[in-house]
């Protein structure tokens, strides 16, 4: 370890210390609840050419129906992975894993799957008591294919997780919850982000959204703006999201523009590292942690979320929190899916303290 990350590493053991005896004596730890679709993820390797045989673009995320996905599974000839997954879902079961009180409000079908999903939540330590359970249909699932170089290319049958309607969220849904972080790609059902939102802020929560893919922008349109004002205090944005929020290949320009509709603002740039900005100041920059082999981009902005949030939980600063949720992101990527071993996480919660 060198000595930046020497120093870092003792920061953040103190300033930990410091909020965890002030929180101590509160007798109360702020509560976080992850809303989104929760995602069996089907991890397979794949090369070009499978990629290129199927509909749609490389990278990105595109929605299919069951038929379409029990095809593209059924051509498949490489050995496929299961795991629990989602965006918000892969966040979520992060700040669970990193010692966080966590829940999650999402809609499970009544299945093997759905079953599968919520014991493995709670033996993660998260709250499984917010999941919605629906008969109609199966446990929403993502077909995640790796490629050559690390990229993913998903494509996602949402089952049980497209039919969570507006009516169903309430207000006691965010009893005793302190900060609330929010799925982009729920985003494709605008009354539902909407309902959520206002719901989440109505019950003095703070909020986060990751916009999730450059798709979802695309799709929310000009509409996201007023969301975002309204009701986000801190969004986050990949270069693609950003690009196609405000058109510039410049990173800058989408944190000055985000900046300007939410308190704070991070645009992530994978290894470059990630800037943030809050109330409209000077952007700052997040330094990356380096991944020493990268096999899996999969959740990769996912897990940067989760050690950011956590940071916010435990009262570290903006940039503690950034570099704890760097650090995150850059172990996520040098295994396959969006899970890490028992091994890592001790080594992550031996550090952190």
């Amino acid at each position: 370890m060198n000595n930046l990350i020497e120093l870092w590493v003792l920061s953040v053991r103190y300033k930990s210390y410091v909020c965890n005896e002030r929180w101590s004596m509160n007798n109360r730890e702020k509560k976080y609840l992850g809303v989104g679709s929760p995602i069996v993820d089907i991890l397979a390797q794949v090369d070009d050419g499978f990629i290129q045989s199927i509909s749609g673009g490389k990278g990105g995320m595109e929605l299919v129906t069951g038929d379409e996905m029990k095809s593209l599974i059924d051509r498949l000839e490489v050995h496929t992975v299961r795991a629990c997954g989602g965006s918000v879902g892969n966040t979520t079961f992060a700040v669970a894993r990193l010692g966080a009180d966590a829940a999650f409000l999402g809609q499970l079908g009544n299945d093997a799957d759905g079953e599968y999903y919520a014991k493995s939540f709670l033996a993660e330590g998260g709250d499984d008591s917010k999941f919605k359970f629906c008969d109609e249909v199966y446990t929403a699932r993502c077909l995640s294919l790796v490629t050559p170089d690390s990229e993913r290319t998903m494509r996602t049958d949402l089952g049980a997780a497209a039919l969570l309607s507006p009516d169903s969220i309430v207000a006691e849904d965010f009893t005793d919850i302190d900060f609330v972080n929010v799925e982009g790609y729920l985003l494709f059902n605008f009354a539902l982000t909407e309902k959520v939102l206002r719901t989440a802020k109505g019950a003095g929560c703070e909020v986060s959204l990751d916009l999730g893919s450059f798709e979802v922008v695309n799709a929310a349109g000009k509409e996201l703006e007023g969301l975002l004002a309204q009701y986000v205090d801190y969004v986050f944005a990949n270069e693609d999201e950003a690009r196609a929020f405000t058109g510039s290949d410049d990173p800058l320009v989408a944190l000055e523009k985000l900046g300007g509709l939410c308190p704070v603002a991070i645009v992530k740039l994978g290894s470059a590292g990630a800037w943030y900005c809050q109330n409209q100041g000077e952007a700052q920059f997040i330094p990356p942690f380096t991944a020493h082999k990268v096999l899996d981009t999969t959740g990769a902005g996912d897990y940067f979320a989760a050690g950011f949030i956590w940071g916010i939980l435990q009262g570290l600063t903006l940039e503690e929190s950034g570099r704890i949720g760097s650090r995150l992101g850059s172990e996520v990527v040098q295994h396959i899916g969006a899970e890490l071993p028992a091994k890592v996480w001790d080594d992550i919660l031996h550090e952190l303290g």
